[in-house]
């Protein structure tokens, strides 16, 4: 329950910056949150937080598609293939590791674990 509550304060917070609503609630997140994983917004994360978790899907979605529509064709070796997809997977995850540290600083956003406290 008290993710729940966090969850939601966050996007309030968000929604009120004028962030767009892609941007902090990114559909693979959406797709989390409807099988259960609890999962901070992006701009709730850590910069390492945010750098795996973009960089993990990416370097794999996009590994995946170039291997099936161009590296197999051209004989591009597996473990060539599988680098090249780590180090795009690694560029991109730092790349939105920088934006939400930016927007994190910018909109001065408070700490996750503040969000959810009753205030009375």
């Amino acid at each position: 329950m008290q993710f729940q509550s966090q969850r939601n304060q966050s996007l309030k917070i968000l929604s009120r910056t004028g962030i767009w609503r892609s941007n902090y609630e990114p559909p693979l997140l959406r797709l989390l949150w409807r099988i259960g994983a609890k999962v901070r917004p992006p701009h709730f994360m850590s910069f390492f937080q945010v750098a795996i978790f973009m960089g993990l899907w990416f370097g794999f979605a996009w590994g995946t598609i170039m291997w099936f529509f161009a590296w197999k064709e051209h004989g591009i070796a597996g473990m060539f293939a599988v680098t090249v997809a780590c180090m795009a997977g690694l560029l991109f995850g730092f790349s939105m590791a920088t934006y939400y540290a930016y927007g994190r600083r910018k909109y001065r956003l408070p700490k996750w674990e503040s969000l959810g406290e009753d205030r009375k």
